[in-house]
C-alpha cells in the first residue's frame, strides 16, 4: 500500500451559480487518520468530499495531498480513491473484473490485474465469491467489493460517501467495526461523510461538523462531546442542552447570563460584553432532578414529555426559554417513577457542567 498522506484544505469554496455551498473552509487532516465529515443535508460535506476527489471543481482555494497541490488534477492523478454511496458496481461483470476495472483502464495485463483483484477480495474476505455478479450478493458483501475496487489503486487517501447508509442497523454496526479495523491495518487516510452522529463518534479520530457550508468544529469525538464549540454543535450532537440569553455582567472569570424569562445563570468564561447574546450548554446526563443548592445553576420548569429507554428515561422540560430541555435520568431514581407530563420540576447542575459556547462569525 502507498503511505498515507496529510490532506490540507486551504480556503476552499464551492459556488453553484448564486449559491455558495462551501464557504472558504480550511482544515488539516493528519496522515493516517480517520476523519468523518458530519452535518445535516445541504451543509456542504459531500461537496467538500467531491472536491477532494476531483469530481467537483474548486471555485477558490487549494487542496494539497502530502506535498503536492492537486487542485487542478483529474481524479486519477490525485492519489485518492472514492467509494460511492450507491457502490456503483458493474452488474454484468464478476467480482474479479469489477475490482480490477481501474487497472484495466490503466492498461495493466489481464493476469496481473486479476491476481491483484483476487488479493484485494481476499483482504475483504470475499475471495470465495470471486466468480459471482453483484446482484448475487448482500448489501454488506457489495460494500466490501466496492471497497476492494477503491483500494486496488493503492491510494494515499480513501474517500467514502455515506458508505453505511444502505445497510440495515445490525450490519451497520458490524461494518463500522470492520472499516475502523481496515483503516488501522492499511494505515492510509480515510475521509468519510455521514449523517450519523453515532457513526462518526465510533469511527473518527477527527470529527468535522459542518453547517451551512462552514466548519463549526473540527476535533476528536471526545472533545466534541465534552466541549462543543457552538450552540449548533451542541444541539446537533444531541447530548447537550442549550440555554440562550444576554450577558448582564462579566468579571473574575465568570459571566452572568439572563434568559428571556428572567432566570439568571452563571458560566465560567471571559471576553463577553454586557448586552451581548450568549449561549451555554449543559450535558443531558449531568442534569439533576433537584433544587439547586447553588444559585445560577438550575431552574424550575414543566415536564412536557417522558420517554422510556430501558435503563434510562428521557424527560423533556419546558422552561428558561427552552422548549426541549432534556434530562437523562436513571430508571431507578425514585423521583422519576411517579413523574408525569404536566408536573412542575426543579432542575440543577454542577458549576463545572455549564459550558460557554462560541458563535460562528458570518
Amino acid at each position: 500500500m502507498s503511505k498515507a498522506a496529510e490532506i490540507d484544505i486551504v480556503s476552499v469554496s464551492k459556488v453553484y451559480g448564486t449559491t455558495t455551498a462551501v464557504h472558504a473552509i480550511s482544515l488539516k487532516i493528519p496522515a493516517g487518520s480517520y476523519c468523518c465529515f458530519l452535518g445535516p443535508s445541504g451543509c456542504g460535506k459531500t461537496s467538500t468530499l467531491r472536491m477532494l476527489a476531483g469530481h467537483e471543481g474548486i471555485s477558490s482555494g487549494d487542496i494539497r495531498l502530502g506535498n503536492t497541490v492537486v487542485t487542478d488534477f483529474p481524479p486519477a492523478r490525485r492519489g485518492t480513491a472514492m467509494m460511492f454511496q450507491s457502490y456503483a458496481l458493474f452488474p454484468h461483470l464478476d467480482l474479479v473484473d469489477n475490482v480490477a476495472f481501474s487497472l484495466k483502464m490503466k492498461g495493466i495485463a489481464r493476469e496481473e490485474r486479476r491476481a491483484k483483484a483476487l488479493e484485494m477480495l481476499k483482504l475483504m474476505q470475499m475471495e470465495a465469491y470471486a466468480t459471482r455478479r453483484p446482484a448475487q450478493l448482500s448489501g454488506g458483501q457489495q460494500q466490501r467489493v466496492a471497497l476492494a475496487r477503491a483500494l486496488i489503486t493503492d491510494p494515499e487517501a480513501l474517500l467514502l460517501d455515506e458508505p453505511l447508509s444502505a445497510l440495515d442497523p445490525f450490519l451497520k454496526i458490524r461494518m463500522r467495526a470492520e472499516l475502523k479495523k481496515l483503516q488501522k491495518t492499511l494505515g492510509i487516510t480515510f475521509v468519510h461523510v455521514t449523517h450519523s452522529q453515532e457513526e462518526a463518534m465510533a469511527l473518527a479520530d477527527i470529527m468535522v461538523i459542518m453547517n451551512d457550508g462552514r466548519i463549526e468544529q473540527a476535533a476528536s469525538p471526545r472533545e466534541v462531546f465534552e466541549r462543543p464549540a457552538t450552540a449548533f454543535v451542541a444541539r446537533f450532537m444531541g447530548d447537550h442542552n442549550v440555554l440562550s440569553g444576554r450577558v448582564t455582567s462579566n468579571g473574575d472569570g465568570v459571566i452572568t447570563m439572563t434568559a428571556p424569562e428572567g432566570q439568571v445563570f452563571f458560566v465560567r468564561g471571559t471576553g463577553r460584553q454586557a448586552g451581548e447574546a450568549v449561549d451555554i450548554a449543559i450535558r443531558t446526563d449531568r442534569v439533576r432532578l433537584a433544587q439547586s443548592d447553588d444559585k445560577g445553576f438550575g431552574f424550575n420548569g414543566v415536564v412536557s414529555n417522558i420517554e422510556y429507554r430501558g435503563a434510562t428515561l428521557k424527560i423533556t422540560v419546558v422552561g428558561a426559554g427552552s422548549d426541549d430541555f432534556t434530562v437523562i435520568a436513571s430508571n431507578d431514581d425514585e423521583a422519576v417513577k411517579s413523574m408525569a407530563v404536566g408536573d412542575a420540576v426543579s432542575l440543577s447542575w454542577a458549576r463545572e457542567d455549564a459550558i460557554l459556547l462560541g458563535r460562528m462569525s458570518a
